[in-house]
């Protein structure tokens, strides 16, 4: 794949990417715990971890979240996403690296728990009170499942981007 693909490619992932944080903005979820979101966005997140690696993962992360903030939220969900988008990404990077017996569903686990543990962290610095701890048991449950959903997928697009795409650009 030469440069400019991969740069033309990455860019379709992070469109990909801001478009599922979108839609899923506009997902009504039941009021199991407030903020809880599925992290349609962390798919493509950690696809771009396992194809391309820590720094392209990154540099779309900081893409996403600035273009959402753009399109769709406020700066104040800006510093919730953009922290928590960086910690996750450094988090699956590391667990990909370092946990080689763990899947990518359970990197994608660690990547869900870091998300939470880290917006859960801005709201106690934001409002200077860190009685918002008693709520990460919650979300560490709901990541569980979320990462679940989000490994196997991301295991789908894996597979099939090197079957397919990658092969290809490889072939050009």
């Amino acid at each position: 794949m030469s440069k400019l693909q991969r740069y033309i490619f990455l860019s379709l992932l992070t469109a990909a990417a801001l478009i599922l944080s979108i839609i899923e903005g506009m997902i009504p979820l039941p009021y199991i715990a407030p903020g809880a979101k599925l992290g349609l966005s962390n798919i493509i997140t950690l696809t771009i971890v396992v194809v391309f690696g820590f720094k392209d993962a990154l540099l779309v992360v900081i893409l996403r979240c600035i273009l959402l903030m753009l399109v769709a939220t406020n700066p104040i969900t800006f510093i919730y996403s953009i922290a928590s988008g960086i910690m996750s990404t450094v988090v699956m990077c590391l667990g990909l690296k370092y946990f080689k017996r763990l899947s990518l569903i359970g990197i994608s686990v660690l990547g869900a728990m870091t998300h939470n543990a880290t917006q859960v962290t801005v709201a106690a610095i934001l409002f200077e009170t860190f009685n918002l701890y008693y709520y990460l048991p919650i979300l560490s449950l709901v990541s569980i499942f979320t990462g679940c959903f989000v490994g196997y997928t991301t295991i789908f697009m894996s597979d099939n981007l090197s079957k397919t795409v990658l092969k290809l650009g490889r072939e050009v």
